[in-house]
């Protein structure tokens, strides 16, 4: 009686969820979600006690696991003594949380405006950029991915903005990625595919009217546009690019800050400091919602004498605060940020040896642990085992991996014909070794469709 009762509370939970909450990017129709019962360390529990390895932190966001008690009490602290007031109040935490930010930001980056999340900190890095110089004009990569509201998606180049095209926001000039593997200028080298795709930046600017130009945004990382890395050099390219026609260089940070790549903000790995940060996710490790833009003095100088029109209702919300300045404390206490290097280079070990097992990897790509194996029918052509932005009726290999992985208990992105590696930063190598198992067994379908 007891199990039956208990079977009949999770089906109606599950009922209440599909019939009355609205799930992203999805037909709403047929879906299965997992249905999450609690989550510890690199592991989320379903409600029959099933482990899944979560290989993905979710989205890119839980960075330091589950389960984190330090970051419990720090909020419910800072909630008994004040949890929220409006945004033109001065509290302690957000006074702490802001220091602590300017300390481990690079350059002069000094002063943050905090967001709930991603996506409104790109909204609000855009509105700075404008406002600082007054020009109209956004530049990204085609290849990224900035958020969902109208601003965002319209920044990003993500198929994803298809669907609200003709409501976006306009002015936005999209470039091509310094994407070696399919390089669009068949580069023989990654840095000669930095140097011609940096001549093709200047070269839209110029056509664009350059000094109509507010910023070029990048993430400081690719994400999940397929973890295209910035072939070394090419990142200081764009600064110097930036600084000739007096654009701003915005980095977005959202997924691979935080350690993720294994530095505070990703563009460090690269020896550039640009305008302004956004960030969110990593953040908070994600236990609470904050994003944040943090701003370089130059670009703060002028609203000392000139408003500076931007605001939310919940901009440096306490409880989100103290959620953020407990992470930043775990990352550096715990040393988070060196393990993820360590782990990051396991992990190529690991998958160096992949690649040697299963044909159909043509690509790896990762910094730090945020990664992405790509898949092919052929090494030589590189034709992709499910093509870029693929209709359902070529999705059969994704759907069947998509399925598999789910099967053997992992959690991770499946996404046309890449597989996302991007695990907390706690993670231990037998747990690493534990998801590739399973992701060989998954990669294991894509070789079925190699052609020699």
């Amino acid at each position: 009686m007891i199990s039956t009762a208990i079977e009949t509370d999770r089906h109606q939970i599950l009922k209440q969820n599909l019939e009355h909450t609205i799930f992203s990017w999805s037909k709403q129709g047929g879906l299965n979600p997992i249905h999450a019962d609690r989550a510890k360390g690199v592991y989320v529990y379903d409600k029959d006690g099933k482990s899944i390895i979560d290989f993905s932190s979710q989205l890119m966001c839980v960075n330091l696991g589950h389960g984190d008690e330090r970051i419990s009490r720090a909020v419910q602290k800072q909630m008994s003594e004040l949890s929220y007031v409006f945004p033109g109040m001065a509290t302690d935490v957000r006074g702490r949380l802001g220091k602590k930010l300017a300390d481990i930001a690079p350059g002069d980056l000094n002063k943050t405006f905090f967001t709930l999340g991603g996506a409104d900190a790109i909204e609000n890095a855009i509105k700075i950029a404008k406002m600082y110089t007054g020009r109209h004009k956004i530049v990204t990569n085609y290849r990224s991915y900035h958020g969902a509201t109208h601003g965002a998606i319209a920044a990003g180049g993500d198929p994803r903005r298809h669907p609200v095209d003709s409501n976006v926001m306009t002015n936005v000039i999209h470039v091509e990625n310094p994407y070696f593997y399919r390089c669009p200028w068949y580069s023989e080298t990654p840095e000669q595919c930095a140097e011609r795709c940096a001549e093709n930046l200047e070269r839209t600017l110029l056509y664009q009217n350059p000094e109509s130009v507010a910023a070029i945004i990048m993430e400081g990382e690719s994400g999940s546009s397929g973890c295209i890395k910035y072939p070394k050099g090419y990142m200081k390219k764009v600064r110097e690019i930036c600084d000739k026609y007096g654009i701003l260089l915005v980095s977005d940070e959202v997924m691979s800050g935080f350690g993720r790549c294994g530095q505070w903000f990703a563009i460090e790995n690269h020896d550039v400091t640009p305008d302004m940060i956004v960030m969110a996710k990593g953040l908070t490790s994600a236990y609470l919602p904050l994003g944040g833009v943090i701003v370089s003095d130059k670009i703060m100088e002028k609203f000392n004498d000139h408003p500076l029109v931007i605001g939310l209702t919940y901009s440096a919300h306490a409880a989100s605060c103290a959620a953020a300045l407990e992470a930043i404390n775990i990352y550096e206490n715990d040393g988070l940020i060196e393990q993820a290097r360590a782990r990051g280079s396991y992990m190529d070990q690991q998958v160096a040896k992949l690649m040697e097992k299963h044909p159909s990897i043509g690509d790896w790509r990762n910094t730090g642990l945020l990664g992405c194996i790509e898949l092919v029918k052929n090494r030589k052509t590189k034709e992709p085992v499910t093509p870029w932005n693929a209709k359902a009726k070529d999705m059969e290999v994704t759907t069947r991996m998509m399925a598999k992985i789910r099967e053997l208990g992992l959690f991770t992105f499946v996404r046309w014909n890449w597989i996302f590696v991007a695990p907390p930063l706690i993670i231990s190598e037998d747990q690493i070794d534990e998801g590739l198992d399973i992701i060989s067994q998954t990669i294991a379908i894509a070789d079925e469709y190699y052609k020699n």
